[in-house]
């Protein structure tokens, strides 16, 4: 059976930047993080990290629905805490995303980032209505 639309875009637009994070980090973050300012170059390691835990939530959230597309789970046991969206104080914060000392790329990838983090995390509120409600 076929994954529903939202679920195949979801999921092609999570690996796809979670691919182009992958690449931004190995290949470019690290040359600009070392030619940064001390305090910024610290700033692009915490947003580095706050833009793969959201991508890391978002991709393991993304999983758990497909096992339950696939009868591995149910709707019931794919919102039990443990299964849920969480890290939430880490990944909703976008204080630096308009800090123009962070460099474009970075701050590109926290944006689109963040709002696919609230994006899913408002489809995972409307399954709670659904199933638990």
């Amino acid at each position: 059976m076929p994954q529903p639309a939202f679920f195949r875009k979801t999921y092609d637009e999570t690996l796809t930047l979670m691919v182009e994070a992958r690449n931004y980090l190995r290949h470019t973050e690290r040359r600009e993080r070392e030619r940064a300012a001390p305090v910024v170059g610290l700033r692009m390691s915490c947003e580095a990290m706050r833009v793969t835990s959201r991508l890391t939530q978002v991709m393991a959230w993304l999983m758990v629905q497909r096992a339950v597309h696939t009868g591995e789970l149910t709707p019931e046991q794919a919102l039990l805490s443990d299964r849920r969206l969480s890290g939430f104080d880490v990944c909703l914060d976008d204080s630096f995303v308009d800090d123009d000392s962070l460099p474009n790329g970075l701050r590109s990838l926290m944006d689109r980032s963040h709002r696919l983090f609230l994006r899913v995390a408002r489809l995972e509120e409307m399954l709670v209505e659904r199933v638990l409600h």
